[in-house]
């Protein structure tokens, strides 16, 4: 970036207090807008695989986009209306992607694709309760309920993790460097994670609906000269429009040819097993998936594709011939397919919270010494905190700290706690007070509305609320520290102390862990959007707001959106067999019931010891990654015990890709290939010429239209559904096809 056009931004701080509000109408209206595509496309994903996109980047690229072909005026009737009297700026985008975040990510925080079919499951002899299916207004009140107190949990959280200790928050950062390439502003270098607390890391935006964020670092945002060029022509509109109009083609055309959707080109391998109908092994060649998987990256997509070939190529067909699952194995109560969830569910359970108890242990323990070190260190109290106004204030501070080493002054000077904004852009402390005394208030008496007396107690909601409290707190350090937000295991760790709290109630336990993701959930998205604004300089209280505008609408949209498959399509069927649902309500049989299947817990046992290992190995390295990037550690070489973590599977992937069958992730291994090949073309590429052809924008924005092509011809699915349009063949299908076929 421009060192000169970086101090100039840096000096325009001075006169910050006079910088107009960034909260604009037509930012907050195209953030609306792509956010009810991102709803429909997350909703569509998260019933169909539980994998689900937060799609941050591709939304702060929609927003460039919509005012970059906007005109700025036209006449209609002989009068002239203006659409656009300023250019668009880099703090609005930042408001455009906080908007549309909050409403595409409504479906999974307010347990649409989990926790809601999970209760349509219920069964009288095993749960004690009748399937319960909430109305529409029961269903909105629901979604009230958990849609704004993780958003206040989130803002007093603000300053002492990003102003203070600087935590990385790598997707967030990744997010503002994509806005900084998009408008050609630099980032305000005195704002970037720096020093111990983490540096820098470039990342993509996929979340498991069981609630993790892909983990691995993306090669793809790197930027160089040609990212600008990508997007200043018409190359990069091109491309995203002709992969969007691709990927809806396919979809629309899938419905009406299902074969296309579900290819059985496995049974030419063993045509006596027939593997497509009764192993589920058939290959769909969706472009959204091929999509995710160039978002996700080549090492989670193989994690991925190794779940789905352990569970069942080895055992689903174990558990089948050695009669512990003696039904057909699609079955999901009798057959194997049901009972390889039990060990999906162990490892999941394993990795996230164990993994979770390591980061937190492993945090408070350098916290507690840092702590230490500070009160014993004379020079510390004696000069800190030092209380400044802007950096070239911090700069005096540190010059007249007479007799400090020059490491030292550093030391302090990294460490000084700096407030950029001034008090009437940050969220005034008496919202976040009545906001979160009134969503808890809203929330108890909501869920007792919807539920009763056959649901969680009022008490036990409130419990509940407290728990999600301090459980954000937890899974927004874990965010900011390695890009991993684990509600997953939040959530669990509320279902395992509710089977406490309301023995025997399964209702109670699945509602009392959908508040406790919601809330981790809503407090660490919120705060990657924090990040992106802290770097690009736009203003928290718009952000605040643009937050709850966005929640809001995400409400009524994914209601909205999830009545109309419902009453359109069997939840969980064929086509959304809704497998977050399955691990929510079978871990609430568990630790309520105790009931397992023939052997089951010997293979949960295995497999969870050995992600709970790997789990923990892989989020202190990326932990310790983080620590050291800003001292150049993304660049140093890695040592055999690195090099021998980076090998390891991720298992939340792992169990993800045995949930399902393994068409969704052999798609999506396709694009993890796509984008390793690309990566390493680039970086050939560079080395021999000086540059890359394409820049890594160019691949994010071919990948995010096959993303939202789908998701929007889906809408486009239920309307065909719902009209009773038939397939015009079912010619090759042998199972799970798309459209109208049986």
């Amino acid at each position: 970036m421009d060192r000169q056009a970086n101090q100039d931004r840096q000096s325009s701080m001075a006169g910050e207090g006079e910088r107009a509000e960034d909260f604009t109408f037509r930012a907050i209206a195209a953030g609306l807008l792509i956010g009810c595509l991102l709803a429909f496309t997350n909703l569509y994903l998260g019933l169909q695989t539980g994998w689900i996109s937060l799609m941050s980047l591709q939304s702060a690229l929609l927003g460039f986009a919509i005012f970059k072909v906007l005109p700025r005026s036209l006449s209609l009737a002989g009068r002239r209306f203006y659409f656009m009297t300023t250019p668009f700026t880099p703090e609005e985008n930042v408001l455009v992607q906080t908007t549309a975040g909050a409403v595409g990510i409504m479906p999974l925080s307010a347990g649409l694709v989990g926790v809601i079919p999970a209760l349509t499951m219920l069964n009288m002899d095993k749960d004690g309760s009748p399937p319960i299916v909430l109305g529409w207004l029961e269903l909105l009140g629901w979604c009230f309920a958990l849609a704004y107190f993780g958003v206040f949990f989130a803002s007093p959280l603000r300053e002492p993790m990003i102003i203070r200790e600087k935590l990385a928050f790598p997707s967030g950062t990744a997010t503002a460097q994509l806005i900084s390439v998009l408008h050609k502003v630099p980032l305000f270098q005195g704002r970037v994670s720096t020093g111990s607390n983490g540096g820098e890391l470039n990342r993509g935006g996929e979340r498991s609906a069981e609630g993790h964020r892909d983990q691995e670092t993306s090669p793809l945002l790197q930027e160089d000269d040609s990212d600008e060029n990508v997007m200043k022509g018409s190359s990069g509109w091109k491309a995203l429009l002709w992969s969007f109009l691709s990927s809806a083609t396919f979809t629309i055309l899938s419905y009406y040819i299902p074969v296309l959707y579900a290819m059985p080109i496995f049974d030419f391998l063993s045509p006596s097993h027939d593997l497509a109908a009764t192993w589920g092994w058939w290959f769909t060649p969706s472009l959204n998936y091929v999509g995710q998987g160039i978002i996700m990256g080549l090492p989670t997509t193989i994690s991925m594709t190794a779940g789905a070939f352990v569970g069942w190529a080895i055992l689903s067909p174990i558990a089948h011939y050695y009669g512990w699952a003696p039904g057909h194995p699609m079955d999901s109560e009798s057959g194997s397919k049901g009972w390889i969830l039990w060990v999906s569910l162990a490892i999941m359970c394993s990795e996230s919270i164990v993994g979770l108890i390591a980061l937190v242990a492993s945090n408070g323990l350098s916290d507690l010494k840092r702590w230490l070190s500070r009160r014993s260190d004379p020079t510390t109290a004696q000069y800190g905190p030092i209380s400044t106004e802007s950096p070239s204030d911090l700069d005096a501070s540190v010059e007249d700290m007479n007799g400090l080493t020059l490491e030292r002054a550093r030391l302090i000077k990294e460490t000084v706690e700096v407030e950029h904004e001034p008090p009437h852009r940050l969220t005034p402390l008496s919202w976040v007070t009545w906001g979160l005394v009134s969503s808890t208030i809203l929330a108890i008496a909501l869920i007792w509305a919807a539920f009763g007396t056959n649901g969680i107690h009022p008490w036990a909601t409130l419990v509940g609320i407290v728990l999600a409290s301090v459980f954000a707190i937890l899974g927004v350090r874990a965010l900011g520290e390695t890009d991993l937000n684990p509600v997953s295991g939040i959530g669990k760790i509320s279902q395992l102390i509710f089977a406490i709290l309301q023995p025997g109630n399964v209702v109670a336990n699945l509602i009392a862990g959908g508040i406790s993701e919601a809330g981790a959930m809503q407090a660490g998205d919120l705060m990657q959007d924090y990040k992106t604004g802290h770097l690009i300089g736009a203003s928290p209280r718009s952000q605040f707001k643009g937050q709850l505008i966005g929640s809001t609408l995400g409400i009524l949209i994914s209601c909205f959106a999830y009545k109309l498959y419902t009453e359109t399509y069997e939840i969980p069927g064929p086509q959304f067999p809704a497998p977050t649902a399955a691990v929510w309500l079978n871990l609430a049989r568990l630790v309520n019931r105790g009931h397992l299947p023939s052997k089951a817990d010997v293979f949960m046992l295995a497999f969870g010891l050995l992600f709970a290992l790997t789990g923990t190995l892989r989020t202190l390295a990326r932990s310790k990654a983080l620590k050291v990037g800003g001292h150049g550690g993304r660049n140093r070489p890695l040592s055999a015990a690195e090099k021998i973590v980076t090998l390891l599977p991720s298992g939340i992937a792992f169990a993800v890709g045995m949930l399902n069958t393994p068409n969704f992730s052999l798609a999506r291994l396709v694009g993890g290939v796509i984008a390793h090949t690309y990566s390493k073309r680039r970086a050939a590429v560079a080395r021999d010429r000086g540059g890359a052809p394409l820049g890594g924008i160019f691949i994010i924005v071919v990948a995010s239209g096959f993303v939202l092509g789908e998701g929007a011809a889906s809408i486009a699915g239920l309307l065909l559904k719902q009209s009773g349009a038939e397939p015009l063949t079912c010619w090759g299908c042998r199972g799970g096809c798309a459209g109208g076929c049986p």
